[in-house]
């Protein structure tokens, strides 16, 4: 990275996001939309709807950027003041458009309304040189305007109008101020999923400071470490250089990376581990049965978001309380009272009924300690089994997960899937 490249720096406006009422969505989605265009985020902010934080944090953020973008406080309403912090910040007069008054008046009498609302007329106020940005998908346009250096653009909070202009006007607009100060950005990830981010990364900088090819490879590039509760994400990012040269460098990086995380590694263009599971059911013409206790439908939940389930999934049974297990799923009441139902046995025999009671391929089962109670000494909070039965053969393992109720279910869902996978 230069320091030609051009740096951005993010606002986002809106007492809701101080509070913790709505999450703010905006800033990571434009880090990402930003990052793809070769723009670097050097500095966020997030501020509520005062005018002197507003002007405060706008002031600053002009001195040190090529791009502020602002999102959040265009809207009709009194608590909508980023328009007017911003215009007189800048001594930048708002006057009225009389294309934007009247493309809202004729989008309000084609919805039915007779009257036009009054409250509005502040969304075709414009800051004196600023540029109009069409929102496809709203009333409040996005601005930009020019002040010194930097580009300044205010954009509204909704997550689908300022998506819409980005990806619109704005998205132009960009091209034309920043110019060969964005530079191409080419990203591809590998999901990981089974091995924490601190092992990720113990076995790539081990390499890395070992072996010249790798090590190589890897100057050419940089690697980021995405981990969530699913697993670890590695983005190998290749800057400034041609889409060709680009993927030849990725494809050098992914080669020697794969040749150290293949058994945990797997194939999803979309990043979801069903999507390889799904395919490797329907390839292989099996079907899929699912009995759960403590992910309470979790894993049937993610099989059926994925389109075109039903080619590969026959359905599921959420076991929650031994009596379900014994007479959904035919498991042994004595081998329940001996082992308990978190136990290899119990695993097993779910998998073995929920395939035989739907009359699939494949029986895949989880049964644990979710928490935050039921743990006890030998079966503490976050054991949980899992078995996989196909074609006569059979797999079963258990795992202590860390965290709390969410977390551990989460994980064992995923979990189940990967073993799946494997096993396939």
């Amino acid at each position: 990275m230069t320091s030609q490249l051009a740096r951005a720096v993010l606002v986002s406006v809106g007492d809701e996001l101080l509070f913790g009422e709505t999450i703010n969505t905006n800033a990571a989605w434009l880090g990402r939309a930003l990052a793809e265009r070769g723009i670097v985020v050097s500095r966020g902010y997030t501020v509520g709807d005062n005018r002197i934080s507003i002007q405060e944090v706008v002031q600053t953020a002009t001195r040190s950027t090529d791009l502020v973008l602002i999102s959040g406080g265009l809207g009709p309403t009194q608590d909508d003041i980023t328009r007017n912090a911003v215009a007189d910040l800048f001594d930048r007069p708002l006057h009225r458009n009389e294309r934007l008054l009247s493309d809202l008046k004729a989008r309000f009498h084609s919805r039915g309304y007779r009257e036009f609302p009054e409250t509005n007329l502040s969304q075709v106020e414009v800051p004196e040189g600023a540029i109009v940005l069409d929102n496809p998908n709203g009333t409040a346009p996005g601005l930009a305007f020019e002040e010194g250096s930097t580009l300044v653009v205010m954009l509204p909070g909704v997550p689908r109008e300022l998506r819409g202009i980005f990806l619109g006007d704005l998205s132009k607009l960009l091209e034309e101020w920043l110019g060969d100060k964005i530079a191409p950005v080419h990203h591809r990830m590998l999901h990981t999923t089974g091995v924490p981010e601190s092992r990720l990364a113990e076995i790539i900088e081990d390499a890395i400071n070992s072996n010249t090819t790798f090590a190589r490879a890897m100057r050419e590039v940089s690697l980021a470490y995405l981990p969530d509760l699913r697993g670890v994400d590695l983005r190998i990012t290749a800057r400034a250089v041609s889409t060709g040269k680009a993927e030849a460098l990725i494809d050098q990086a992914e080669q020697e990376l794969d040749a150290r995380i293949a058994r945990w590694r797997y194939h999803a263009n979309g990043g979801d581990i069903v999507e390889s599971v799904s395919d490797t059911l329907k390839d292989r013409g099996l079907m899929l049965a699912v009995a759960e206790s403590c992910t309470g439908g979790l894993v049937t939940k993610r099989l059926t978001d994925y389109p075109g389930a039903s080619a590969s999934f026959a359905g599921g049974v959420i076991a929650y309380d031994d009596s379900v297990k014994i007479s959904a799923l035919d498991v042994s009441q004595q081998d329940l009272s001996r082992f308990g139902a978190v136990s290899e046995v119990v695993a097993l025999q779910m998998a073995l009924g929920v395939s035989k009671r739907l009359d699939s391929d494949v029986g895949l089962s989880v049964t644990g300690v979710a928490g935050p109670g039921g743990g006890t000494k030998d079966k503490p909070v976050g054991r949980v089994w899992f078995a996989v039965v196909s074609n006569g053969g059979k797999m079963t393992r258990s795992v202590d997960f860390l965290g709390d109720r969410d977390a551990v279910r989460e994980r064992a869902a995923q979990a189940a899937l990967a073993m799946l996978l494997r096993t396939l």
